[in-house]
C-alpha cells in the first residue's frame, strides 16, 4: 500500500475550510482583540444552544472545564469523587489536584462507560475515606453513559453529576444532549475532537445561574469585577483566537457529526462482511476476531473514536502500521493501575474490565474526511493479518 492512511486527517480538514479560516484570523488581527473578547461570548452561546444548556462558560482547556466545574461546586480536600478506571488521566487528575480522593470504579464492558452498579456498590461501602461528594461519568469515545441510572444514584446519595464530555460534542443520551444532564458539563476543544481548535480550549455548560456566574469569576483568577477578588480562581480563558477558529468550524459540525456517524456505519458493514465481526460478538476470537462498537440504546453517539476490541491487539497494530495504517490505544493503562495513583493503594484486579479493555480496544482511522476506498483498504488489511 503506497498511500498513508493517518488516525486523524486535521490537514485535510483545513484545506476544506482555509478561506473561511484565514478570514475570521485576518478580522481578529486586525482588531488585537484577544481574551475574552466577541467571538468568546459568541462561542459560548452557541455551544449552549446546541445542548440545550441556559449558559456556557469558556476557558483554557478541558481539563481546566473539570476542575473548575468541581471547584465551584465546593470539592475540595476530605471530598471523595467517582471517576471510572477506563478514561483519560484529567478526569481523576482534576479531582486529585484539588486534594479530593477519587474513588476509581470499573465500566461497562460493552460501551466502556462507568458503571452504574459499580458506582452504587462504591456508594455502600467507601465513606470511610471521606464523604462522596460527586460522579464524573465520561461519555466515552462519543457515546453518553447511563444517565438515568447515575442520576438516579445522584438523587439518592445527594451527589453533583459532573459530566466529561470532552468527546461527546453533540452526542445525545434520549432527547437530552451531553453537558445538559448534570450540574455541570466539560468539553474540550482540543485539536483532534470533532470540534477542535488549533490549541487548547475549554466549555464548561450548565443550567444553574449562579453556578455559571461563579464560574467566570474563577476562571479570571476568582474576580467579580477587574482587580477585585472574592476567592481564588485560575487563570484559565478561552483565547479569542480559538473561538474565531471554531466558529468557523462549529458551521460544518453538524455535517461533519452526520459524516462520521456514516463512516461508522459503513466500517460496520465491511466488517460483518468481512467474517471478522458479527453484531453478538461480546469477546474478540480467533474465529470472529473483531468486536464492533456496541450502540446502547437511547443513544446518539458521535463517533469521536471507532474503537473495536480486537483479538491480538498490539500485533494487529504493528502490523497495520507497517502497512501504513495509523491506529491508536486509547487507553494503555486505566487509572487504578498508573503511578501517579499508587498512593491510593494496590488496586490492580479490582476493575477488570478496565484492565481488559486497555489489552484490547484499538481506535481505528475515522473522521469525515476519510474515503470508502480508504476504510475498505483498512478492513481489508485486517482480513490479511488474521487470515480470513
Amino acid at each position: 500500500m503506497n498511500a498513508t492512511i493517518p488516525a486523524v486527517a486535521l490537514k485535510s480538514q483545513y484545506e476544506s475550510i482555509r478561506g473561511e479560516i484565514e478570514a475570521a484570523l485576518r478580522n481578529l488581527l486586525e482588531r488585537q482583540s484577544f481574551i475574552l473578547g466577541p467571538e468568546v461570548r459568541e462561542l459560548e452561546q452557541l455551544v449552549a444552544q446546541k445542548h440545550g444548556c441556559a449558559h456556557a462558560i469558556g476557558c483554557a482547556s478541558g481539563s481546566d472545564a473539570l476542575l473548575l466545574s468541581l471547584l465551584a461546586l465546593g470539592v475540595g480536600p476530605g471530598d471523595q469523587v467517582i471517576v471510572p478506571a477506563f478514561t483519560f488521566f484529567a478526569t481523576a487528575g482534576s479531582v486529585a489536584r484539588l486534594g479530593a480522593r477519587p474513588l476509581i470504579v470499573d465500566v461497562e464492558p460493552r460501551t466502556f462507560n462507568i458503571s452504574p452498579q459499580a458506582v452504587e456498590q462504591a456508594l455502600q461501602r467507601s465513606k470511610a475515606n471521606g464523604p462522596i461528594k460527586a460522579i464524573i461519568p465520561v461519555h466515552l469515545y462519543g457515546q453518553c453513559a447511563d444517565m438515568d441510572a447515575l442520576s438516579e444514584l445522584a438523587k439518592q446519595h445527594h451527589l453533583y453529576i459532573v459530566e466529561d464530555a470532552a468527546q461527546a460534542i453533540l452526542a445525545r443520551y434520549r432527547e437530552q444532549a451531553a453537558g445538559s444532564m448534570g450540574h455541570c458539563g466539560a468539553f474540550s476543544f482540543f485539536p483532534t475532537k470533532n470540534l477542535g481548535g488549533y490549541g487548547d480550549g475549554g466549555m464548561i455548560t450548565t443550567n444553574d445561574s449562579a453556578l455559571a456566574e461563579r464560574l467566570r469569576s474563577l476562571r479570571v483568577h476568582g474576580a467579580t469585577k477587574k482587580y477585585f477578588h472574592t476567592e481564588l480562581g485560575l487563570n484559565s480563558r478561552l483565547d479569542n483566537l480559538q473561538a474565531a477558529i471554531l466558529l468557523v468550524k462549529a458551521r460544518h459540525l453538524d455535517q461533519w457529526t452526520e459524516a462520521r456517524r456514516t463512516k461508522a456505519e459503513f466500517y460496520r458493514t465491511a466488517f460483518q462482511l468481512a467474517g471478522l465481526s458479527d453484531s453478538t460478538a461480546a469477546v474478540p476470537t480467533q474465529q470472529r476476531p473483531i468486536v464492533l462498537p456496541y450502540l446502547a440504546p437511547h443513544r446518539t453517539h458521535v463517533y469521536h473514536q471507532f474503537t473495536v476490541r480486537a483479538y491480538r491487539r498490539d500485533e494487529l497494530s504493528q502490523s497495520l502500521a507497517q502497512r501504513g495504517i495509523e491506529t491508536a490505544v486509547y487507553y494503555p493503562v486505566p487509572l487504578h493501575m498508573q503511578p501517579a495513583f499508587s498512593y491510593l493503594g494496590d488496586l490492580a484486579g479490582q476493575c477488570p474490565e478496565s484492565e481488559c479493555a486497555a489489552n484490547e480496544v484499538l481506535s481505528l482511522p475515522i473522521y469525515p474526511e476519510i474515503t470508502e476506498q480508504q476504510q475498505t483498504c483498512v478492513v481489508e488489511e485486517m482480513k490479511r493479518f488474521y487470515g480470513l
